[in-house]
């Protein structure tokens, strides 16, 4: 295992409303998945990489999410950077340019769980995960008229989704807006320039927790793949 001693930032100002009720009394990164808080699965993962420097953008419910964190004995340097407003992705990257400090960084979205190898992100900086798009709903295959075979929720291999996790250099920092998403403001000015790069990953566990089915798949599927082990691994 290669160690990268850089900083990460989370990402966890949204107020996750697709949680509901659970986000009436819970910011979204402290919703448990496999009784475990998701915020802290991702610290887990990042340490796994050797990655202990951590700032956490936080927002709604953020005096929760800093309580939390601060009572728990994760062996970790963590900073707190907290909008009063919501800022956006790329408002709140902003927001903690003095906490990120002069080094490249990662990135990653407050409700994504997986376990892709940061070491490949880290081959090129201003690079994003990116993962084939998988569809919502089940596939028709037709041979004319007729129905061949359905295909559920298939993985569409020549398009390829945003994984919400990114490495960059420092100086990104001057072209994000003060209050916008990092998605439609800088990555389009960063790829008209070709400063943009994707690393494609495979067959990996990923997902977004952005609903109550969102967490019952990402529970079946870390129990399946024992990823409580791949976090104990070196």
């Amino acid at each position: 295992m290669q160690y990268l001693y850089v900083k990460a930032v989370i990402l966890s100002g949204g107020m996750g409303k697709r949680l509901r009720p659970l986000t009436d009394y819970l910011p979204k990164s402290l919703v448990p998945i496999c009784n475990t808080p998701i915020i802290e699965w991702q610290i887990r993962y990042f340490k796994k990489f050797g990655i202990d420097e951590f700032i956490i953008c936080a927002g709604y419910r953020s005096d929760q999410l800093v309580s939390f964190l601060n009572s728990r004995n994760l062996d970790i340097d963590i900073s707190f950077s907290i909008e009063k407003s919501p800022l956006g992705t790329g408002g709140a990257i902003r927001k903690a340019r003095k906490r990120v400090g002069s080094e490249n960084f990662f990135v990653i979205n407050g409700d994504v769980i997986t376990n892709l190898d940061l070491n490949e992100l880290k081959k090129q900086t201003n690079s994003i995960a990116v993962i084939p798009l998988k569809t919502n709903f089940g596939i028709v295959h037709l041979h004319g008229e007729l129905v061949e075979k359905f295909e559920e929720k298939p993985e569409l291999s020549n398009y390829w989704m945003n994984a919400g996790i990114y490495y960059f250099e420092n100086n990104i920092i001057d072209l994000l807006p003060k209050v916008g998403n990092i998605e439609n403001t800088t990555f389009p000015t960063l790829s008209r320039l070709n400063r943009l790069h994707a690393v494609r990953y495979n067959k990996i566990l990923w997902h977004s927790i952005d609903s109550h089915k969102d967490m019952d798949e990402c529970t079946n599927q870390m129990n399946h793949l024992h990823y409580e082990k791949f976090l104990a691994m070196k």
